[in-house]
């Protein structure tokens, strides 16, 4: 008896797989042999989008919720979705949606909720998508791949009147929250600058060649494309990763791992809207690779409270720590012996700092340790968002996507600045600079970590971008004369029929 159940068990899966492969998992709903399929009841049906790295903390996350089932999973990879569908079956025993379309989980998936953790030229897309379909939504960050898409979710979901929640789950952590509130209360004086840094190793991503990557078994390019064109051949190796390191996919190591500081440091100078002037200072630096965002950079936003400079390195410390560069990256040179994926900030009266993990450490004027600010209780980010769900009351959002699109857009807005930018050397850079004392020492601290990586600055090789002039209200470059087209050019993009995000009014 035994033996004939497992060989019942196994056929099912085989067959699921196989279904899945060839592209049948539109709608089919995917679930154990004997699985107890839930009916209708009070549960909070989720579906998330995008299942194969982040997406697997959503799955986790929202699965282990009382009142709240995970019911769908959509993901273009059917080896990733047909792994994760008979996972979430055999945890939780019960009848699980595998789609490999989001508009057909839409429409057939049995969900009250969309979460998604797709690349990120998707996120504003899936999650106006999920609205029209009457969802409310989760949109990892950043909440868009452009400036101009994150408002028009954010209009969409004032509109549409519908939860929405960006992934900054910085803003959930007990620690930054009363770290947060001792510097808004004025406990340090006057902000000075605040200082935003991923300082990460990214290694190179080699070179493909002429031949281009490979796409994985099965994969939906066209859907996995979406608003993007469809690049042929293939321009990288990792499929799955390194999408984030090419502009008409991702935004590089800012709008990657740093929108989470971007978003910190924002919230702590208090402001409200995109900075008014932007400008960027960087490269693609120490190696020779087919990706096109920066390892190496500095953005200086230009806010009328205080400056908030955010830092990018992806370079170890030293050409010797190159041997091992997870064990060998910068650390903030006003708390030496902390995380340099953290936010500083700088006040007449000391320095606060906060890490990616939450953890918060203060000193004085004189630099003497003092004792962080008392924590405050919190929820997680996903908690938080599922009580606003049921409460329809977004003002208790810790991260509604109006401020994740803000942060955002400021990592949008650096990046421009980059591309629209030109090659100078060392000297060319100071001399443009050097009415700035804050901007000038981030540099020369920037250009000290070039240099202990061998890199020749003395050339032309780093890119020195323009001072860009926003209008915080519409969030389009405005006063900048030519420059302006193309600076609003690069704060959309066209889109690619049927994956258009459509303008609210």
């Amino acid at each position: 008896m035994s033996n004939a159940s497992d060989s019942s068990h196994s056929n099912s899966t085989t067959s699921r797989r196989k279904l899945l492969k060839y592209g049948a998992g539109f709608g089919l709903a995917l679930a154990y042999p004997n699985s107890k399929v839930i009916g209708a009841n009070d549960d909070i049906r989720v579906g998330v989008v995008g299942v194969n790295g982040r997406g697997k903390s959503h799955i986790s996350a929202f699965s282990g919720m009382k009142g709240v089932r995970v019911s769908a999973l959509c993901d273009i990879d059917p080896n990733v979705l047909d792994a994760r569908v008979n996972k979430l079956a055999d945890d939780k025993n019960y009848g699980v949606q595998g789609f490999s379309d989001m508009r057909d989980m839409f429409e057939k998936g049995d969900i009250d909720v969309m979460s998604t953790a797709t690349p990120n030229h998707w996120h504003s897309l899936a999650g106006v998508w999920a609205l029209q379909a009457g969802k409310d939504a989760y949109v990892e960050k950043p909440i868009s791949h452009n400036v101009w898409e994150g408002r028009q979710l954010v209009k969409l979901s004032r509109k549409l009147d519908k939860i929405c929640q960006g992934g900054t789950q910085s803003r959930s952590m007990g620690s930054i929250q009363g770290a947060v509130k001792y510097v808004k209360d004025g406990n340090l004086g006057k902000i000075k600058y605040v200082k935003g840094m991923c300082y990460k190793p990214r290694t190179s991503i080699g070179q493909v060649g002429p031949e281009g990557g490979k796409l994985p078994e099965g994969v939906n390019y066209d859907i996995w494309s979406g608003p993007a064109e469809m690049e042929t051949p293939l321009g990288r190796k990792r499929f799955h990763y390194d999408w984030h390191w090419f502009y008409a996919y991702g935004n590089g190591d800012m709008g990657n791992q740093g929108i989470h500081q971007m978003d910190v440091a924002r919230w702590f100078i208090g402001e409200s809207q995109i900075a008014p002037r932007s400008m960027s200072i960087g490269g693609r630096l120490g190696y020779e690779d087919d990706g096109e965002s920066p390892n190496t950079q500095i953005v200086y936003h230009d806010y009328e409270s205080a400056p908030l400079i955010f830092e990018t390195r992806g370079l170890p410390k030293d050409k010797a720590g190159q041997d091992n560069w997870g064990k060998n990256m910068n650390k903030p040179d006003e708390f030496p012996d902390m995380s340099g994926i953290s936010v500083v900030v700088v006040c007449e009266g000391g320095n606060i700092f906060c890490d990616a993990g939450g953890r918060v450490t203060m000193t004085d004027e004189n630099g003497t340790k003092m004792d962080a600010p008392p924590k405050i209780a919190t929820e997680d980010i996903f908690t938080n968002f599922m009580n606003a769900v049921k409460s329809r009351k977004r003002d208790g959002l810790y991260a509604d996507c109006e401020e994740t699109h803000i942060s955002s857009a400021l990592c949008h807005t650096g990046l421009i600045s980059h591309r629209l930018g030109s090659l100078k050397s060392n000297d060319e850079i100071k001399e443009e600079i050097k009415s700035d004392p804050v901007l000038t020492a981030r540099y020369e601290s920037m250009a000290d970590h070039l240099r202990k990586n061998e890199v020749n600055i003395d050339e032309k090789s780093i890119t020195y971008g323009p001072m860009i002039k926003w209008n915080p209200d519409t969030e389009w470059a405005e006063g900048n004369g030519e420059l302006d087209k193309m600076a609003n050019a690069l704060a959309t993009r066209e889109y690619r029929a049927p994956y258009i995000v459509p303008e609210v009014l």
